[in-house]
Formats: structure tokens, sequence, C-alpha cells
């Protein structure tokens, strides 16, 4: 009795199993990510005359008569 209970699988384990795998995984890529990401920083830079273009001509199409002024960063978290 007991070898027939051992050779059904737990569908609840085996689900258990594959979601810790994918979680270590995930997290494995994430750090990979990060440690990539300090070790090649990127560069600061400034907006191009091509995404200039870009973002006047945007500007004319959905608000005619209006144009763009001045171009900037905006930080998240800052106000």
């Amino acid at each position: 009795m007991d070898a027939d209970i051992l050779a059904e699988p737990n569908l609840l384990l085996i689900c258990l199993n594959a979601f810790v795998a994918v979680m270590l995984l995930l997290s494995t890529l994430a750090g990979g990510m990060r440690f990539f990401m300090w070790l090649f920083p990127g560069h600061k830079h400034q907006p191009d005359s091509a995404t200039a273009a870009a973002i006047a001509a945007a500007v004319s199409v959905l608000l005619p008569g209006h144009q763009v002024s001045r171009i900037e960063t905006v930080r998240k978290g800052t106000s």
C-alpha cells in the first residue's frame, strides 16, 4: 500500500516545486541584470535632434498651434 502512495504524484507538491524553480530562475536573472547594470553603467545624454524633432512633430499633431519650447528629463520621485 505504501508503494501506491509513493507512485501517485502529488499535484500540489509538483506545482509548488515548479513555482519555487521559476522564482529562483527569475531572481538569478534579476541579480545578473543588476550586476551588469552596476558593472556597465549607462551614460547620461541629452535628447538628440531626431528625438526633439519627433517630439515636436507629435505635439503639433496632437495640439495644433502649440510648439515645444523646452525638453527636460523628469526623474521619478522628484517634484
